[in-house]
């Protein structure tokens, strides 16, 4: 995936890139401040959208997260969630800064095969998905777009998921 800003501004990281360095508010980091979204690009994938948010322990490109809104940390998507959900750019770490996908068509970490068009869910291994239905572990706005073999990605299309613990699928 070779996503472009579509409006870039000078210093801010690339949509694959990560950063350790947090935004100054204006002083030498020209990094964007957390929470901030932007549209990009890709030849592949068309448009999509992009949220600036702190890592975690134990994220790989594809890593399916919950964010918080207050701080913008993340938390790996896992059963029983809530919040608004993304799936992460790079290997964003603890202690890093980077892009997370919000919007368009995203590649993100499976649990195993999966059908076309079909509903996402958390599953047992944090950061993962797939198509197992399970009460209240459904990611809404998000379903397959291709079908998946026994790959550990899969092609899905997302607009803004999010995650609310509700019973009906």
């Amino acid at each position: 995936m070779a996503y472009t800003m579509v409006n870039p501004i000078l210093g801010f990281p690339k949509i694959n890139a990560t950063s350790t360095a947090p935004w100054q508010g204006g002083q030498s980091s020209q990094l964007p401040p957390l929470g901030t979204i932007v549209q990009a690009v890709d030849p592949t994938y068309g448009m999509g959208e992009f949220i600036f948010l702190k890592g975690l322990a134990a994220t790989a490109v594809g890593t399916w997260v919950t964010y918080n809104t207050d701080d913008y940390s993340t938390t790996l998507l896992a059963a029983n969630a809530i919040g608004p959900v993304a799936v992460s750019m790079s290997a964003n770490v603890a202690l890093q800064y980077g892009w997370y996908q919000i919007s368009g068509k995203a590649i993100g970490l499976t649990n195993g095969a999966m059908v076309d068009d079909s509903n996402v869910y958390a599953t047992a291994a944090a950061g993962t998905v797939d198509d197992g239905v399970v009460a209240g572990d459904r990611v809404k706005n998000a379903k397959t777009a291709s079908t998946i073999g026994s790959a550990t990605t899969g092609e899905f299309e997302i607009m803004r998921p999010w995650m609310d613990d509700a019973v009906a699928a």
